[in-house]
């Protein structure tokens, strides 16, 4: 009887474990459907069954996310939320999770952002800033620092001067283009053909281009890997991906991208001769859209 036992709670714990996993797929892949209903009452039956997880509250801030893209700013605030009061108070219970990819850190993240956006959206620019800013000082010493900055950045970096780099200068009297990069990073890749396009380009004119990085605490495949493994591991990226690109030494940095923002990778921002910010874009440019605004700056 005491094995029957066992193996039951095996299994159940097995179940749980999967559907756990499955939930956030399970309701991507409806938002991606603009199945909004259909993710709703997904997540309903998920929290009959299971309770209050991390998994099912990333799974809501991704309901919070599509509502957002798709313009229905009541909706998004509403799921933001409720994402945001549940996963603050199991934030509460728990050790801060260390991995800003954590369950936990994009859920709770994710509420931040949303929310903030539809402020800025509304027309509430400057109230979003403050919201922001609010948070960041309670977040200050975790993972999702570097999150909430981005959003800050996002609204309120252009137009301002630009935030210092530790082991690197932003020169004065030079344009300057920011390459912030990950060794994990696809889409870091796919643009380094676009950037190495307009380094040729440009730097003979006198674009200088930087591009720091920072450790994340594993190499490929997820692997844990102490710092100086990890070190060395960077630079074999670079030599395999970003030989034409980028030179060493490499500049390996974590507060770099906290101040930055650069919780998205690759993230481009463009500095004037001035040291004035005039692009700051999480994510990917297409090539044509980025050598206009670098063209800009001469």
């Amino acid at each position: 009887m005491a094995r029957r036992v066992l193996v039951g709670a095996a299994l159940l714990a097995a179940a749980v474990v999967f559907a756990a996993g499955g939930i956030v797929d399970d309701v991507k892949g409806r938002v991606a459907l603009n199945d909004f209903a259909g993710a709703s009452a997904r997540i309903q039956a998920y929290r009959k069954s299971y309770g209050i997880t991390p998994q099912g509250l990333e799974a809501m801030s991704w309901i919070a996310r599509g509502e957002l893209a798709h313009r229905d700013l009541d909706q998004a605030a509403k799921w933001a939320d409720d994402t945001y009061r549940l996963a603050s108070a199991e934030w509460k219970k728990h050790p801060v999770p260390k991995d800003p990819n954590a369950p936990l850190c994009l859920a709770l993240g994710a509420s931040i952002e949303v929310e903030g956006t539809v402020m800025a959206v509304r027309g509430e620019r400057a109230g979003a800033v403050g919201y922001l800013q609010g948070e960041l000082q309670k977040f200050y010493a975790t993972p999702i620092r570097a999150r909430i900055q981005k959003v800050i950045n996002e609204l309120s970096l252009e137009g301002k001067p630009a935030p210092a780099l530790a082991g690197m200068t932003i020169p004065k009297g030079r344009p300057v283009m920011i390459f912030f990069w990950a060794h994990w990073c696809p889409d870091c890749k796919a643009e380094a053909a676009d950037l190495v396009r307009l380094k040729a380009e440009f730097v003979p004119k006198g674009l200088v281009f930087l591009a720091p990085t920072q450790k994340y605490g594993y190499v490929a495949g997820g692997q844990d890997a102490p710092p100086e493994v990890e070190t060395r591991y960077i630079e074999q990226v670079r030599k395999t991906y970003y030989a034409n690109l980028i030179d060493a030494p490499i500049v390996i940095n974590e507060e770099n991208f906290r101040l930055w923002g650069a919780s998205t990778t690759p993230t481009l921002a463009l500095v004037d001769r001035a040291g004035i910010v005039r692009m700051y874009h999480p994510g990917a440019v297409p090539y044509a859209q980025l050598r206009a605004q670098v063209a800009a700056l001469f």
